[in-house]
């Protein structure tokens, strides 16, 4: 776990060019450079096609000359738990991330499974002003070592570039940078505002962003920008009524807030925008660049930096100004998301402001129709040219040992973009046909560049922690288990109308979900008010719900929805399976679980048609959603895993595997393209 504080010679390209064979030499000894591109959600069935269709000689000569297999994911294929186990090298009761969230059995309440924010545990208070006695922390819940700590030790030098599951970033001597985990500045996985004077219908449903009502008074609006809280400040809640006077008060801590203002044109759809010392502007359908704030917790001694992007929607009749979620800033960040921590200076210098934030795409905006789909797309966009620059600018830093460097596009867009290419779908529009095959292709030039990097002493590994299918059906497993007895409601004629378990008798309820894939047992002695008995009764209950779970049958398509059933702690290897999920759900292909069951909601409907954006998915049965494996080394193994990976990640600088590392070396010795 890990605490922080808080506050090349061209041999592959030549070759291209002058028809020479291919990828390196053979009979080299253990390389002493790793490439590693990691490319989020990069399916082989789309891979396979698209390579077909052309447009994509890159990863078509390292699929022939090089080698090429399906990458084995785990169970379930969630991206948190599929990259846990490439960095550990063990399954998910070895490094104990089961799915995004998880639950407290004390009091049921779902929690971030990768990362927990700690406030000071004292502090002083001066009337409305508190000083904390020490820093707060931040602690990353993986367990147990990351694949290049262990090279650390071994004197290999990395440089890991937004790997996932990986904030705060594990202690290491070498350069990294937080990904998937990391929050924007209010500390959530990404938080959009749109400002407007007509909010729309749905705003009070909207997840993933606010809406805050604005008025155009002669042609200006004033707004705020909303950051964290403020921990050097309280103030006292309004008390209760009929709450006695010796009753103590109670304190919340504020906003910090940034006045800003905008100044509309009379006649051209096109705004002045003033914030702090900053004046820029928007026409209509325009972005702004990154736009630094600083926010001030106590003046002359704290603050909290950040950046974001507007984005101008429009002007009139109705006013709409989106804003990004707000990042921590590279140049001054407020949580730790380098290893050194100063090399967020390196990058900020190289790279300028750009996203933090775990997964930057803003499906969200999407999902609720606050982006179109063109909007999103654009906004996706930038987000993909960014990280291809950085792409640029860790090849050029690279010179011995390991690089990392992570996409996350392809996984974003495959959820927004399925249903556009498939006319099945439920929510078929096809606006952005043909998008996912454009950004598949410019994988390949990214693919490309990295190719230019590679010499005859560097292995080059290109791989997806998982691939995609569609997500046609949700399943409201909860509501199933209302159905079958495994539930018990206190009152059923309410069933729709409380989230988070609120209607649930604990004291005759077995059996619930929660987790996009994730089914727990209501145990004597681990939940709050379990009533299963531990032993030959939790065992039964096991068999009982592992068999009614197969037999589920939607009438509607005549199918089986669960294709697969996995006992953590019978199925899984390591000592953290008593923390995770008693059983673990795999959905057979087009399914998926629903939006509501996941946080303890029950709809009386089984089975839904999904009509959401979000279209297509791979938390399932995980046979269905493989990734994708190729190298310039032979792959040896005929059904490589993403932990073998990791133990050959190891051998090729010589290195044993790590303790509790389950995988095996699915990498050959030499290269392979020559003849």
């Amino acid at each position: 776990m890990r605490r922080a504080k808080a506050p090349g010679v061209l041999v592959w390209g030549l070759a291209m060019i002058v028809g020479a064979s291919p990828i390196a030499s053979t009979g080299a000894s253990p390389a002493r450079r790793v490439i590693i591109l990691g490319i989020d959600g990069m399916d082989p069935r789309l891979l396979e096609r698209f390579v077909a269709e052309g447009g994509m000689p890159h990863f078509a000569r390292l699929m022939a000359e090089g080698d090429y297999r399906p990458l084995q994911t785990t169970m379930p294929p969630l991206s948190p738990v599929a990259w846990s186990t490439f960095i550990t090298g063990m399954d998910p009761a070895g490094h104990g991330i089961f799915d995004f969230v998880h639950r407290d059995p004390t009091t049921l309440l779902p929690k971030l499974s990768m990362a927990e924010a700690r406030d000071p545990e004292k502090s002083i208070s001066l009337g409305n002003v508190v000083i904390p006695l020490a820093s707060g922390e931040v602690e990353l819940l993986r367990k147990g070592r990351a694949f290049w700590q262990i090279l650390d030790e071994a004197g290999v030098r990395s440089m890991i570039f937004r790997m996932p599951a990986n904030f705060p970033p594990a202690p290491t001597r070498s350069r990294s940078l937080s990904g998937m985990g990391t929050p924007d500045i209010l500390g959530t996985p990404g938080t959009f505002t749109l400002y407007t004077d007509a909010p729309p219908a749905n705003a009070a449903k909207i997840t993933g962003g606010t809406v805050q009502r604005v008025a155009v008074a002669d042609n200006q609006v004033r707004a705020r920008l909303v950051g964290p809280k403020n921990a050097f400040r309280r103030v006292e809640r309004p008390r209760r009524p009929g709450r006695p006077a010796t009753e103590p008060p109670q304190y919340d801590k504020p906003d910090l807030t940034i006045d800003f203002a905008v100044y509309l044109d009379p006649e051209a759809s096109v705004a002045k925008f003033e914030i702090q010392d900053q004046e820029f502007i928007l026409q209509e359908k325009e972005w702004s660049p990154w736009v630094p704030v600083r926010f001030t917790a106590l003046p002359l001694l704290a603050h909290v930096s950040a950046v974001g992007r507007f984005y101008l929607q429009e002007v009139r009749p109705r006013f709409r100004l989106y804003l990004s979620p707000l990042q921590i800033s590279v140049a001054d960040p407020a949580l730790p998301i380098t290893t050194p921590a100063d090399w967020c200076e390196d990058l900020h210098a190289a790279l300028g402001y750009f996203y933090t934030q775990e997964l930057p795409e803003d499906t969200k905006a999407l999902t609720h129709g606050v982006f179109s789909p063109l909007e999103f797309w654009e906004q996706a966009q930038f987000v993909y040219r960014e990280q291809r620059a950085a792409l640029d600018f860790v090849l050029g830093q690279f010179e011995a040992g390991l690089l990392f460097f992570y996409f996350s596009s392809v996984d974003q867009s495959s959820h927004m973009l399925w249903a556009a290419d498939d006319p099945a779908h439920p929510a078929h529009d096809p606006t952005l046909k043909g998008k996912l095959r454009e950004l598949y292709v410019a994988m390949d030039e990214a693919l490309g560049r990295v190719v230019e990097a590679v010499d005859d002493r560097t292995t080059l590994i290109l791989m997806s922690d998982h691939g995609f299918a569609p997500f046609y059906w949700g399943v409201n497993l909860n509501s199933w288990l209302v159905e079958k007895g495994y539930i018990r409601l206190r009152n059923p004629a309410r069933q729709e109308q409380y989230p988070l378990f609120q209607n649930v008798d604990w004291s005759r309820s077995t059996a619930y979900a929660l987790g996009l894939n994730g089914l727990y047992v209501n145990l004597r002695g681990r939940e709050k008010d379990g009533i299963v008995q531990p032993g030959a009764e939790y065992e039964a209950l096991l068999d009982r719900l592992a068999a009614d779970l197969l037999a589920m049958r939607d009438d509607r398509t005549g199918r089986s929805p669960v294709s697969l059933v996995v006992r953590t702690r019978r199925d899984m290897t390591g000592p953290y399976a008593q923390e995770g999920p008693d059983l673990i759900v795999g959905y057979d292909w087009g399914y998926r679980s629903s939006w509501e069951s996941p946080l303890g909601e029950f709809p009386r409907r089984l089975f839904v048609d999904n009509t959401e954006a979000w279209s297509g998915d791979h938390s399932m049965d995980h046979r269905h959603v493989p990734g994708v494996l190729l190298s310039n080394r032979r792959i040896t193994k005929p059904e490589p895993a993403l932990y073998d990976l990791t133990v050959a990640v190891l051998d090729e600088f010589g290195v044993p595997p790590g303790p509790g590392m389950i995988g095996q070396d699915c990498l050959g010795e030499s290269f392979v393209g020559r003849p």
